[in-house]
């Protein structure tokens, strides 16, 4: 893989990750979400090989994210570090989900535990109404072998029902399997990955260079003119664009910026980047547009630039104008200062859900069709969200991320599979050709079950 030092990434965050395999697979998807990242990615098959890793790392990157503590406490006791350093602690989702599972599996008589917080695992217990379970702690050092952990674990451990190991090390996890002893290797969730990939964002020098960095914005009502006609006197209209400036006014204020009209329903508003990635929560969230639609009855089409100078990102917001109305209006695009884009940015609260799949055979036919976790999570979220479960094929691409032509051909794969039926047709025009209508069966079945469950 090709080296970048932090000189030649003025577009991106150069971050290094490091861990073993099955713990990089998780990270570079939840990458994803951070296209701010230039991500140089290193597994190992013994650990010994880590401090190499990171050495090599360490003149390439601005960040370094280990993915399990113990790895972290090694290679701090024999390196200094220059830059940010962090790791992924278990004391979030992923902790709560193993023991969730130890429970479920094995019960929780008594644990022995290595690597993991002792007070959460205590608060966990107490919220899974575990108030019985006998707690063996490891209280050696973190730089403790793995053969001293495992003989920790071998030394409390009992055969009867109930009784189970915690550990956040692979390693350890692997010997007591071959032993015979059951056990869970805690990792971190998706989640637990986002939170601590914020954080190492946050920590490097280009990110702290870029919170300062203006943000240009403009906000067009969409078909301005259409909507004056619509209204019967001048002083409706006047009064509908005080009621838009009001709120557009309460929105700026969130982001610590100044507004002022432009004429021609147009408005453009100065912030600073990290407060508007803050407020958006990355990018991610735009609620003026849906409360402008709920409230006033106008459909907003907003626009974001990023650039080095006030005139690079004025042209950027622009440009990000004009991807607005090639959607359709109703919505929020940002070009950067590289002219990349993100978008369209949501415009309602981003909807916590939890999508866990558990159906092993819809996990089965969905892995035949080809339809990769992220898609199955796109999928669940957007109709959990909208109650919607029947779109085109161009709604599916938007969703997806992914071209037209993609969506035609997943779609056919998922219909031989009998995850989606084609269930009607919707004429555009006297000219075009009518799209086909594709109902998601397959999750609409998967949420109706989780919500008879959980009733």
């Amino acid at each position: 893989m090709a080296s970048h030092s932090p000189e030649e990434t003025e577009n991106g965050v150069a971050i290094g990750v490091i861990g073993p395999s099955a713990l990089i697979e998780r990270a570079r998807e939840a990458l994803h979400s951070f296209p701010s990242f230039i991500p140089l990615l290193r597994s190992y098959e013994e650990e010994s090989e880590v401090l190499d890793l990171t050495k090599d790392l360490l003149a390439n990157v601005e960040v370094l994210l280990f993915l399990e503590y113990h790895l972290f406490r090694k290679v701090k006791e024999q390196l200094h570090f220059h830059i940010p350093v962090h790791y992924v602690p278990l004391m979030g989702t992923g902790l709560y989900r193993s023991l969730f599972r130890s429970k479920s599996l094995y019960g929780l008589r008594m644990l022995t535990i290595d690597s993991v917080p002792n007070q959460y695992v205590n608060q966990i217990l107490t919220e899974l109404n575990e108030k019985n379970t006998v707690l063996h702690i490891f209280e050696g050092s973190p730089l403790a072998t793995t053969e001293e952990m495992v003989n920790f674990h071998l030394s409390h451990f009992d055969n009867r029902p109930g009784s189970s190991v915690l550990t956040g090390i692979e390693a350890v996890s692997e010997k007591l399997t071959a032993l015979g002893i059951p056990n869970e290797w805690v990792t971190p969730t998706h989640q637990d990955l986002i939170v601590s990939l914020e954080r190492a964002l946050l920590a490097t020098r280009t990110r702290r260079n870029k919170e300062s960095q203006i943000v240009v914005g403009l906000v067009n009502i969409d078909q301005f003119r259409k909507m004056v006609d619509s209204y019967p006197s001048e002083h409706e209209v006047q009064k509908l664009k005080l009621d838009l400036h009001r709120l557009l006014l309460d929105y700026v204020k969130l982001l610590d910026g100044h507004l002022t009209s432009l004429g021609g329903g147009e408005y453009l508003f100065f912030t600073t980047r990290g407060i508007f990635e803050r407020e958006t929560r990355g990018y991610k969230y735009l609620p003026v547009l849906d409360e402008a639609d709920k409230l006033l009855g106008i459909s907003l089409s907003v626009g974001i630039g990023f650039g080095r100078t006030a005139t690079d990102a004025g042209n950027h917001a622009r440009v990000a104008l004009r991807q607005c109305k090639e959607f359709g209006g109703k919505a929020c695009y940002i070009v950067r200062e590289d002219l990349s884009v993100i978008g369209p940015v949501e415009i309602t609260h981003p909807m916590i859900y939890d999508l866990s799949i558990t159906d092993d055979k819809l996990l089965e036919e969905a892995e035949k069709a080809g339809m990769s976790a992220a898609y199955m999570s796109k999928l669940m979220a957007q109709v959990a969200r909208y109650k919607k479960a029947n779109y085109t094929a161009q709604e599916l691409a938007s969703i997806l991320g992914i071209t037209i032509r993609s969506s035609h051909r997943i779609l056919g794969q998922w219909i031989d599979a009998g995850l989606v039926d084609v269930v009607g047709e919707e004429k555009i025009s006297s000219k075009g050709r009518p799209r086909q209508i594709y109902r998601l069966s397959f999750v609409a079945d998967h949420l109706k079950k989780i919500r008879e469950a959980v009733e």
